[in-house]
């Protein structure tokens, strides 16, 4: 087995982490320290009709401390789930610390679930109270309200946040206090459930230590800067998905400011500009779309020869080595022509973006570093409380997921799973049994993902076990890879690949919808077939996908298709498709 880990430094460089930490060993008083270390200092930064307005650290401690208080007065015990279905908005924090620090559990529930995926949730994890963000999601718990049988409160944020707080101000504040400092590290903070692209949801419970322990490893990487006046942050990221959760978390613990987005999504583009974001956590789909836009602006030449200059200068430039006249006299002109207006989409301040949950194509990231706006993988699972490796400007191979986050052990089975061990590992799925994916064996978590460790310790994903397809003639093929090569097409939405068992790769197409194109048309077909052609051109031919279909509409979440951040369901596509793609082999 390949393997890599921490090297012995990392001890003291969490420990620097811990130090600069609000010191809180659980998430139940986390925000409460960091009320009274930042007080004044914006932690919240969110959209009221045309302005960006902020609360601070000090006034947000009260709001999570009143709302805690309200919540005990209605019979929040400790140890008690309190699902919540909301969107990315700043109650959804006030919420999730107000639960958390009363001593509760949090169970996220994804604000596009149908009433029976919340029934689902809400009844597996025995929540006792849903929080709800209106009344529309509050009509989707009425629904199924007969089959919840821990329910006992509904509470909806936009008619009744006011009142619970209020409620909550007749109550001594000590009492929060009391309950949060009687947590223990061992003591679940959270259940996520999977959004999975196969089976039912499964409720990962993650503990309040498991989420200590990857702040610390994160912090201790310095993914995110520390807190100052020029620093925030751009949320638009589901906050029921562990990705956007941990980012929420490190806001809060290292004292920055975060903007959440107004909750349209055509809108996200012009709130970069407006927000002005220092750091982007952001998923391969939104960045796929923003490359495809400015890469619409220039031809395929001008951009490859723009990527190649851009990384010279920007590995010269790291290196601390004199950019030559005649490559600097180049950038330049590529700068000016091109790169000013990436960094403009973003906001022109993004010192680094992140992207994870699926995979990216490498010459994405390449064009991005180059136009100054270093967009960085890392890896994860739920299971591992978001995050196992990453990467820094400092410190990345494009390709690469990172290395092994600080604390994080990182080895590779004889049939090429990726295993990964260490204290922000789960616990468990609650009431269900998993022996395969998921799975803990003697402290080591089987993720289910294929991948490789280079000798320099960056970790290489390679496919996943259950997606490798295996033609008719036996070639292994792992589809992921020239689904994003399709990806960057300006045309094109979605690919899903298909072949497995068959003699040869078929694919089902998605059009963009700002393309304009009608899917029957002969147009959007001879679009899709010059960008296959080149596409396949990379690929052996055993490799190369040989006929394809253009769906009618684009995937979505409401029909099942895509999860919360966007990944394909593989599965889901194939059985509601069946026909569509065996039609291809006619």
């Amino acid at each position: 087995m390949a393997r890599t880990g921490g090297p012995p430094s990392d001890v003291a460089a969490m420990a620097v982490a811990s130090e600069r930490s609000t010191q809180s060993a659980t998430i139940a008083d986390l925000l409460l320290r960091a009320a009274d270390r930042y007080g004044d200092r914006p932690a919240v930064r969110a959209k009221r009709g045309d302005e960006w307005v902020d609360t601070s650290f000090a006034e947000v401690g009260t709001i999570v401390s009143e709302t805690a208080r309200g919540l005990i007065d209605l019979g929040l015990e400790p140890g008690d789930r309190v699902a919540l279905l909301c969107t990315t908005r700043p109650e959804w924090s006030y919420l999730d610390y107000a639960i958390s620090s009363a001593g509760g559990v949090v169970v996220p529930v994804y604000p596009t679930n149908s009433p029976e995926e919340c029934a689902w949730v809400a009844g597996n994890s025995e929540a006792r109270m849903v929080v709800c963000e209106d009344a529309g999601q509050a009509a989707k718990i009425a629904q199924v309200r007969g089959e919840l049988g821990a329910l006992e409160q509904v509470i909806v944020i936009e008619s009744e946040l006011d009142d619970l707080r209020a409620r909550g101000r007749s109550r001594d504040p000590q009492e929060v206090l009391d309950r949060a400092r009687a947590v223990r590290p061992e003591d679940p903070y959270t259940f996520i459930y999977t959004s999975g692209t196969t089976g039912p949801p499964k409720g990962c419970v993650l503990s309040h230590g498991n989420y200590r322990a990857i702040m610390d490893s994160v912090e201790a990487q310095g993914i995110l800067g520390e807190s100052s006046d020029d620093e925030v942050v751009y949320l638009y990221l589901p906050l029921a998905h562990a990705y956007a959760l941990l980012i929420q978390l490190l806001c809060t613990d290292l004292g920055l400011p975060m903007a959440y987005f107004s909750g349209d999504a055509t809108k996200i583009i012009p709130e970069l500009a407006e927000v002005r974001p220092t750091y982007l956590p952001s998923v391969p789909r939104i960045f796929e779309k923003l490359f495809t836009l400015v890469a619409g602006q220039a031809d395929p030449e001008t951009i490859t020869k723009a990527t190649q200059v851009g990384m010279q200068v920007r590995e010269l430039e790291r290196a601390g080595t004199e950019v030559p006249a005649e490559l600097r006299a180049a950038f330049d002109q590529f700068d000016a022509a091109l790169f000013a207006k990436v960094r403009a989409i973003f906001g022109g301040r993004v010192t680094q973006a992140t992207t994870g949950a699926a995979p990216i194509a490498k010459e994405i990231l390449e064009f991005f570093f180059a136009a100054g706006v270093p967009v960085l993988e890392g890896y994860g699972m739920t299971e591992t409380s978001t995050a196992a490796t990453g990467q820094t400007p400092e410190d990345y191979r494009f390709g690469s997921v990172g290395k092994a986050l600080p604390g994080t052990d990182v080895r590779i089975a004889d049939d090429g799973e990726i295993l990964l061990s260490g204290p922000n590992i789960f616990g468990g799925y609650y009431k269900m049994e998993d022996a395969s994916f998921g799975a803990v064996v003697d402290g080591w978590l089987h993720t289910g993902d294929l991948g490789r460790i280079d000798g320099d310790g960056f970790v290489f994903i390679t496919g996943r076990k259950k997606d490798i397809i295996i033609t008719a003639g036996g070639k292994n093929l792992t589809p992921a890879n020239l689904e994003n090569d399709l990806k960057q097409s300006p045309v094109i939405s979605q690919a899903v690949m298909y072949g497995d068992r068959r003699p040869y790769p078929v694919a089902l197409i998605t059009l963009d919808p700002d393309a304009g194109l009608d899917p029957a048309s002969d147009e959007a077909r001879e679009k899709v077939q010059a960008h296959l052609d080149r596409m396949n051109a990379k690929y052996a031919q055993v490799e190369q996908i040989k006929r394809f279909a253009i769906l009618d509409h684009d995937f979505s979440q409401e029909t099942g298709e895509l999860t919360p951040t966007l990944k394909v369901k593989r599965n889901v596509v194939y059985e509601q498709y069946a026909a569509l793609f065996e039609g291809l082999y006619e």
